[in-house]
């Protein structure tokens, strides 16, 4: 992620799979998510955003 606009659109797209994330960090490139958040529906909708995951 490059900017603040990355952080937008990643944070809408895991929101729209159904979990807002606790927060997204532009430097690491890392999201936290809450217990129980759907980690699947999560990594497809920020993928389907344009996004890479890493695992």
């Amino acid at each position: 992620m490059d900017c603040d606009g990355c952080v937008k659109a990643v944070t809408r797209a895991a929101t729209g799979a159904g979990t807002a994330p606790l927060s997204v960090d532009l430097k690491s490139g890392e999201m936290r998510l809450p217990d129980g958040a759907d980690v699947a529906a999560i990594t497809k909708a920020v993928q389907r955003a344009g996004f890479g995951i890493a695992s």
